[in-house]
């Protein structure tokens, strides 16, 4: 691989198999779980213990920082995930298929952990400050292509195969088609992405790492202005996380109790489609307009582009539209925002909160905290929304939206002093 080849080559299929393995455990896996009579407290308790893989993932990426070679890290995960989805396919012919498959899951979600700290510290030694502005709409828009497109196609294939062969050997085949995805998309990788090597040390030793780890804490902990940015870290995603839980289930609940009625086959082919096309766009364009007014100057505006997905869902709970087409078009431009404004919190780790002798971890520990708000927007959404009822809520998710706009005026930036940031 030649260290001038385009990120092109390897940006997509990198942070497609970043997301790939992220919604397996976080989406599909609970989805598989509910066609299989696993009962909704269960689902919810065993895939939000699941993510917090993701919010722990920074008590050990000290370790990775002192890898020589994030490509092999990041390689290795790889495989380990594609071996995890075809033993999960096998665990689901056995008696004891869910003990398997919660044990299985626990290993994916490690691993895929482990590998996002590798690969995002890949990316950013690979690239300097504005080509990760340039290619960061290309970063979010494959990771989260990945969840449209399992949410789309793999949902109505598993639908399907369901008809005809049961559910168990349905997704048992499904899990056999993400494994062999995987192993192929590892094997790209392996020959595509560059191999940057850390001038960091590689005499690993327990005392060392501890070392390492103790002054990494630190060295977040003493950056300006730090805590201010964990605030506004956990509240960037406080709507949107609540949205993008409850959306589906809005549109899939029946209309007397206040939901949009369609099918599985009709979400799925919305979100594969137009919600995959809205956000790849959203996410392309978002990370070019970032890079053109920098993240101090963008920032707001791709604030408000998070908002605007909670006010469509708000429109489409108020009128309930029957038009198929409409609601299609609709879903198109909540995914369009979404992706546009998503790159602004990846531009904020990797720009203001990451640099330093320690940028990886630092990334890792950002991403961390912002995990930890996702999660718990996850868990609050459900009971909000049952009190609320659909249109409340959605119209609550964009009030939630609020407190991370006001927070961009007073958050250290990147060639800003604090409350410079400017729309």
């Amino acid at each position: 691989m030649s260290a001038h080849a385009s990120p092109l080559r390897w940006v997509p299929s990198l942070y497609f198999v970043q997301g790939l393995q992220f919604f397996v455990v976080m989406l599909i896996a609970g989805l598989m779980l509910k066609n299989m009579g696993v009962p909704n407290d269960q689902i919810g308790a065993w895939t939000a213990t699941l993510g917090l893989a993701w919010a722990f993932k920074p008590l050990w990426s000290p370790f990775l920082e002192l890898a020589r070679s994030k490509k092999a890290l990041v390689v290795a995960t790889q495989y380990t995930g594609a071996a995890c989805l075809g033993l999960t396919a096998l665990a689901l012919q056995m008696p004891g298929w869910f003990a398997l498959t919660i044990g299985l899951m626990f290993v994916l979600a490690y691993s895929s952990a482990t590998h996002d700290i590798a690969c995002d510290g890949l990316y950013m030694a690979s690239l300097d400050a504005k080509a990760q502005a340039q290619y960061v709409g290309w970063q979010g828009a494959f990771f989260n292509a990945s969840k449209f497109l399992t949410l789309g196609g793999l949902m109505k294939l598993a639908g399907l195969l369901e008809q005809r062969s049961g559910v168990m050997a349905a997704w048992s085949m499904i899990f056999l088609l993400l494994a062999a995805t995987l192993a192929v998309l590892a094997t790209w990788n392996l020959r595509a992405l560059p191999n940057p090597l850390s001038p960091v040390a590689t005499d690993l030793t327990m005392a060392s790492v501890l070392r390492t780890q103790r002054d990494v804490i630190a060295g977040f902990l003493g950056k300006p202005g730090i805590w201010a940015a964990i605030v506004f870290v956990m509240l960037f995603r406080l709507g949107e996380g609540q949205v993008q839980t409850i959306g589906p289930l809005f549109l899939i609940e029946a209309r007397d109790k206040g939901g949009l009625g369609l099918s599985t086959g009709q979400v799925g082919d919305i979100y594969g489609l137009a919600g995959t096309a809205g956000f790849l766009v959203g996410s392309i364009l978002g990370g070019t307009f970032a890079a053109r007014l920098r993240l101090a100057r963008a920032l707001p505006w791709l604030i408000v582009a998070m908002i605007i997905p909670n006010a469509v869902f708000y429109a489409l709970s108020k009128a309930l539209p029957t038009d198929l087409w409409a609601i299609t078009a609709a879903v198109a431009v909540e995914s369009f925002f979404y992706g546009f404004g998503f790159v602004g919190m990846i531009l904020y780790l990797m720009q203001a909160v990451a640099p330093g002798p320690f940028q990886t971890a630092h990334y890792a520990l950002g991403t961390g905290v912002m995990q930890l708000g996702f999660i718990f927007s996850k868990f609050v959404s459900g009971s909000i929304q049952m009190r609320l009822g659909y249109e409340h809520f959605f119209l609550w998710t964009i009030a939630a939206g609020v407190p991370a706009l006001v927070m961009a005026y007073f958050v250290k930036l990147p060639g800003d002093e604090p409350g410079a940031a400017q729309p």
